[in-house]
């Protein structure tokens, strides 16, 4: 397998105001993941875990087969992308967590750590 380090996970999150209810503590985020196979081989992504950790401390963890009901191939030198969102109870929050892969021939499987990212509605500074 090629270096597993050339697998690159880019975040954009954004704070979704018409579906958010600040008066019953309901706050809502889109994130859009993309995610570039810089290596020599095509690799599948097989799983996922997050961390949401809210502005008051309180953390929540998410697993699951896949990335939107799907598990695609990413081939050489392509990039993947989807949107899904988070539903917090605060104005502000942190997700991290990791992608499980597995090359083309099923033979090895690793993990790729999607570094922090911050979840925060207009006017905060946390």
């Amino acid at each position: 397998m090629s270096d597993v380090t050339a697998i690159r996970v880019d975040t954009v999150p954004e704070y979704c105001a018409d579906d958010s209810r600040p008066e019953e503590n309901r706050f809502v985020f889109r994130y859009t993941i993309t995610v570039h196979n810089g290596t020599g081989e095509t690799v599948q992504l097989l799983a996922r875990y997050w961390k949401i950790t809210q502005g008051s401390g309180n953390e929540q963890e998410v697993r699951g087969k896949g990335v939107i009901g799907k598990q695609p191939l990413i081939a050489p030198g392509e990039s993947f992308s989807y949107t899904s969102h988070a539903v917090l109870d605060m104005p502000v929050g942190v997700m991290q967590g990791a992608y499980t892969f597995c090359d083309a021939t099923h033979t090895r499987t690793f993990d790729i750590a999607i570094a922090p990212f911050r979840l925060a509605g207009p006017h905060q500074v946390h």
